[in-house]
C-alpha cells in the first residue's frame, strides 16, 4: 500500500538528492534534504484539506487533481514561480535568471543577494500573515494554550492581524533605512524598495485569501445544493446514495483547490528563500515535497484518517511565523541557512511529538482533545 502510494514519491527523492550531491556536493544534500522536510510539513494541512475534499469528488476530478494538478503546482508554483521571483526583483528575463544561475553562479548570486531585501520583505510579510490569522483564530485544539488562549481572544478585534504586520514592515524598513544611512546611504533608497516589497506582500496574501473565500463560498452553496437533493431523495424514498460532487460543484472543488495549492505553495517558496537563493536546490527541495505532498493526500483518502495527528498543523504555522521573522531579519543580516531550516524542522517534530503524547493520553482514557496540552508545553518554554 505504501509503495503503491509514495512509490513515484521515492523515486524523485532519490533522484533528487543524487542531483543536488552532483550539482553542488553534500552541502547542497543537505540543503535539498530540508527544503523538501520543510515543504511537506508546511503543506501537511493543505494535504490534510484536499483529501477532505478529494474524497467528495468523483473518480474522473480525482484523477484530474491528481495529474493536472501534480503539473499545476510541482512544475508551476515549485519549478517556475521561483524563477519567476528571482527574475522580477533582480530584473531579468527568465532565460537569463536560469541562465545566470547555471553558468555564472557569482554573478547570479550577486544580482540574488542586491534583490534580496525585496524578497525578504515580501516573502516575510506574506509569511507573517499567514502565522498571524492562524495565531489569532479561535480553535477547539490547542498546542501552546499559555500562548494561543490569550492571543485568539485579541484575535476578535478586527484587521489586528493586517496592523501587526503593517507595524512589523514600517520597522523593519525604518531599521533597514538607519542602519543603510549609518553606513553612507549607499542603499538608503532601498529602504524605499522593502516597504513597496513589503505592501506588495500583503497584498498578494489578501488576494490569495479572497479568492480561496470566493470559491469556499461557491463550494458550500453547491454542497448545500446537494443536501437539499439528498433530503429530497429522503423524502419521495428513492434509492440513497453517498454524496458525490460531479460537474459543475466538482469544477468548483477543483478550482478551490488550485487555489489553496497556490497559497501553500507560495509559503513553501517564499520560505525557501529563508533557506537559499539557488534556484536549483530551491526547485530540487519543493520538488520532491510537492511530490510527498500529492502521495500523502492520496494516502490519506484511501485510509480516510484524516486527524491522528493534530497538532502538527499548529507546527507548521509556527515554523511559517518563525520563518517570516527570519526572513526580515535577513534583510540586515546573514543567518545560516542549516540553522534557518533546522527550525522549522525542530518545530515541526515537537509538535509531531506532543500529537503522539496526545494520543496516548486519549487511549489510556485521559481527558478531552485538550487533556495532553499542558503536558506537551515543557516548563520554561
Amino acid at each position: 500500500m505504501l509503495l503503491k502510494t509514495f512509490g513515484w514519491s521515492f523515486a524523485i527523492t532519490a533522484l533528487g538528492l543524487v542531483a543536488a550531491v552532483f550539482y553542488g556536493g553534500w552541502e547542497a544534500l543537505g540543503v535539498v534534504a530540508i527544503l523538501s522536510v520543510l515543504e511537506i510539513s508546511l503543506s501537511f494541512d493543505n494535504a490534510v484539506v484536499n483529501a477532505g475534499i478529494l474524497k467528495k469528488m468523483n473518480a474522473f476530478w480525482q484523477k484530474i487533481f491528481l495529474t493536472i494538478g501534480v503539473i499545476i503546482a510541482v512544475f508551476g508554483m515549485r519549478l517556475v514561480f521561483p524563477v519567476v521571483i528571482v527574475a522580477i526583483t533582480a530584473k531579468l528575463g527568465p532565460i537569463e535568471a536560469v541562465d545566470l544561475s547555471f553558468n555564472q553562479p557569482d554573478r547570479y548570486q550577486e544580482l540574488v543577494t542586491d534583490a534580496h531585501p525585496a524578497i525578504a520583505a515580501f516573502g516575510g510579510m506574506f509569511l507573517l500573515m499567514i502565522f498571524l490569522d492562524f495565531i489569532f483564530e479561535e480553535r477547539d485544539i490547542q498546542w501552546l494554550r499559555w500562548i494561543e488562549r490569550p492571543l485568539a481572544k485579541l484575535g476578535k478585534v478586527d484587521m489586528l492581524s493586517v496592523c501587526i504586520a503593517l507595524i512589523v514592515l514600517l520597522i523593519s524598513a525604518m531599521t533597514f533605512a538607519a542602519q543603510a544611512h549609518q553606513h553612507g546611504g549607499g542603499h538608503a533608497n532601498k529602504a524605499e524598495t522593502v516597504l513597496l516589497a513589503g505592501v506588495a506582500g500583503l497584498i498578494t496574501y489578501l488576494i490569495v485569501g479572497g479568492l480561496s473565500s470566493y470559491f469556499e463560498n461557491k463550494l458550500e452553496e453547491e454542497e448545500e445544493r446537494e443536501h437539499e437533493a439528498e433530503e429530497e431523495a429522503r423524502k419521495t424514498g428513492k434509492k440513497l446514495s453517498a454524496v458525490v460532487l460531479s460537474g459543475k460543484a466538482a469544477f468548483f472543488m477543483f478550482l478551490y483547490l488550485e487555489v489553496l495549492d497556490a497559497s501553500f505553495s507560495f509559503d513553501g517558496v517564499i520560505g525557501a528563500f529563508a533557506i537559499t537563493n539557488n534556484i536549483v536546490l530551491m526547485a530540487l527541495g519543493l520538488g520532491i515535497g510537492a511530490m510527498y505532498v500529492r502521495s500523502l493526500t492520496v494516502y490519506l483518502v484511501r485510509q480516510g484518517t484524516l486527524d491522528d495527528y493534530v497538532y502538527l498543523e499548529h507546527g507548521a504555522h509556527y515554523a511559517i511565523g518563525a520563518l517570516s521573522v527570519i526572513l526580515l531579519v535577513t534583510i540586515q543580516y546573514q543567518i545560516n541557512e542549516i540553522i534557518t531550516g533546522l527550525v522549522g524542522v525542530v518545530l515541526i517534530a515537537w509538535s509531531f511529538w506532543s500529537s503522539v503524547r496526545r494520543n496516548k493520553a486519549l487511549e489510556a482514557g485521559g481527558g478531552d482533545d485538550n487533556s495532553g496540552s499542558k503536558a506537551e508545553v515543557p516548563s520554561g518554554v
